[in-house]
């Protein structure tokens, strides 16, 4: 009798990372549930399918709310979906003192970044122990290391992330479960507002990566069974450096307008 065929779900695959993380796993085979709160998630999905010629399923969901994980991995039961490879990359940014932000956009971050991958993970992660095989990938930032103005959330948020994704890792190894964290610094994807030039200087630099690039280095070191990847030099100098200094030079740049 002829196995099921196991299903890759990308959450935020519309754009950026989310999509190259799609059409990595698309070019190993995988049949793709795409999830997106935007529409384009249509168009993106049959991009992918004209592509790599794989099922590509478009779902529009919110997943910034309480009980979007449980909604999802119900509707992906009750379609017959079972999942293999679980890629937990939605996500929202903003450059902004914690006070300043909205009401709404505190308890959406809060919800995209800790709430529904934790429980997306916790409802396909049971599924998977029970298949014996399984990967989950969360992507967290080296911002989980830089605790500093204006990423109050966002920085917090990714060091969930990132322990979370080490507990689970210990847990469900032996279970033939993979959970990887990836820590990725400057992408080139739009979201942090950077200058064209300083982009380009940046890239020839290495000190920030392609969508592309990244989304290949995540699926590698899931696939092979890393806790967490940090890519590029640049991200491990910067993290060195960042842990030398103490709350009141923090402080002090934030007195003088530095940063």
């Amino acid at each position: 009798m002829e196995s099921k065929k196991q299903y890759a779900i990308v959450t935020g695959a519309s754009s950026g990372i989310g999509f190259q993380y799609a059409r990595v796993l698309a070019e190993k085979g995988y049949p793709l549930i795409m999830v997106s709160n935007e529409d384009a998630i249509v168009e993106k999905a049959e991009q992918v399918r004209e592509e790599f010629a794989v099922e590509a399923i478009p779902l529009v969901r919110d997943l910034g709310t309480p009980d979007a994980a449980k909604e999802l991995h119900g509707y992906c039961r009750s379609q017959g979906w079972p999942v293999e490879v679980l890629v937990n990359n939605a996500g929202v940014y903003h450059d902004r003192d914690f006070l300043d932000d909205s009401e709404a956009f505190n308890e959406l971050i809060l919800h995209l970044h800790m709430t529904t991958p934790a429980m997306l993970t916790y409802y396909f992660g049971q599924d998977m122990v029970k298949q014996g095989k399984g990967y989950i990938l969360n992507m967290s930032s080296i911002t989980s290391e830089i605790a500093v103005q204006r990423l109050a959330t966002y920085s917090a948020t990714k060091a969930f992330l990132k322990n979370f994704s080490r507990s689970t890792h210990v847990e469900l190894y032996h279970k033939g479960v993979y959970v990887t964290a990836v820590r990725p610094g400057a992408v080139n994807t739009g979201l942090y507002n950077i200058r064209q030039w300083a982009t380009k200087i940046g890239l020839v630099l290495g000190y920030i990566t392609t969508p592309e690039r990244l989304a290949r280095r995540g699926v590698r070191a899931l696939f092979r069974g890393r806790a967490q990847v940090t890519p590029g030099v640049w991200n491990h100098i910067l993290l060195f450096l960042v842990a030398l200094l103490p709350t009141c030079a923090l402080r002090l740049i934030r007195r003088w307008k530095i940063f």
